[in-house]
C-alpha cells in the first residue's frame, strides 16, 4: 500500500492512524502523547499575537505537498538554518531494515524555501493539520524564525530538527547519503523521489539548493 498525505488522510485520520499503528508495533520508536501534542500547540500559538496571519516555512515536502489551506506563498530566505539530511526514517520512505532518510533544518548556514500565509481564521484548524504530520514522531521541534523575502523581514513557524532524538543523523559523508537515498522506500515512496521533487520545485522557482545538487548528481543512474 503507498500512502498518500494529502489534506484528505490528513483530516480523515488516515495518516495519524497509520502513525499509531507503527508505533504500537514498533516499541523502539519514540512518539508524542496526545496531552504533549496539545501542550505544544498552545505554547507555540503563544509565540503569535491572536487575530494575526500566520506565516509557514516550508523547505522539503510542504514545497511541493503543503496539503493545508494557504492565502499566499512566497519564496524566502532563512538565516541560521540549513536544509539537511539529516533524519533517519523508519517509516514512509525507508524501513527499519532499510531505512531512509529525510530532510530538516539544521543549526548553521542559511536556507531558500516557501513561506505560505495562513489566513486568521483558518490558523487553528490548518495548525492541526500540520501537527499531525510534522510533531507526532516527536522528531521535529516547532520554532519562531525571521525571514526575509521582498525587501521585508517577517515571523514565520517552521520545524526544525529534535537533536535529542534518537533518530537524529549526525554528519554523514556525501557518498554515504547517496548511498541510502539511492536505494530507501517505504509507504511514501522512495527517497530518491523526495530528493528529486524537492530539487526540482525549488529550480521552478528559481531557486537551487547545491548541496541537494551534489546528492543528486552521486546518485548511480537509473
Amino acid at each position: 500500500m503507498t500512502l498518500r498525505i494529502t489534506r484528505e488522510t490528513l483530516l480523515d485520520g488516515t495518516v495519524r492512524e497509520m502513525q499509531r499503528h507503527y508505533a504500537s508495533s514498533h516499541p523502539d520508536m519514540h512518539w508524542r502523547s496526545e496531552a504533549e501534542m496539545a501542550r505544544l500547540l498552545r505554547e507555540t500559538l503563544a509565540g503569535r499575537k491572536a487575530g494575526d496571519d500566520l506565516w509557514v516555512f516550508g523547505y522539503g515536502s510542504l514545497i511541493w505537498n503543503p496539503a493545508f489551506d494557504y492565502a499566499e506563498k512566497r519564496c524566502a530566505l532563512l538565516r541560521g538554518w540549513h536544509r539537511r539530511f539529516c533524519l533517519k526514517m523508519y517509516m514512509g520512505r525507508g524501513t527499519p531494515e532499510a531505512p531512509g532518510l529525510m530532510l530538516a533544518l539544521d543549526r548553521g548556514g542559511a536556507c531558500r524555501g516557501v513561506a505560505f500565509r495562513i489566513e486568521a481564521k483558518k490558523v487553528a484548524q490548518e495548525l492541526e493539520l500540520l501537527w499531525q504530520r510534522e510533531m507526532y514522531g516527536g522528531s521535529y521541534n516547532a520554532r519562531w524564525v525571521t525571514l526575509e523575502s521582498g525587501g521585508e523581514r517577517y515571523k514565520a513557524l517552521t520545524f526544525v530538527i529534535n537533536h535529542a532524538h534518537p533518530r537524529y543523523t549526525r554528519e554523514l559523508t556525501l557518498e554515504q547519503t547517496a548511498a541510502i537515498i539511492a536505494t530507501a522506500k517505504g509507504d511514501l515512496g522512495t527517497c530518491r523521489e523526495y530528493l528529486e521533487n524537492t530539487i526540482s520545485h525549488l529550480r521552478q522557482l528559481g531557486m537551487r539548493d547545491t548541496g541537494l545538487t551534489r546528492i543528486a548528481a552521486a546518485l548511480p543512474k537509473r
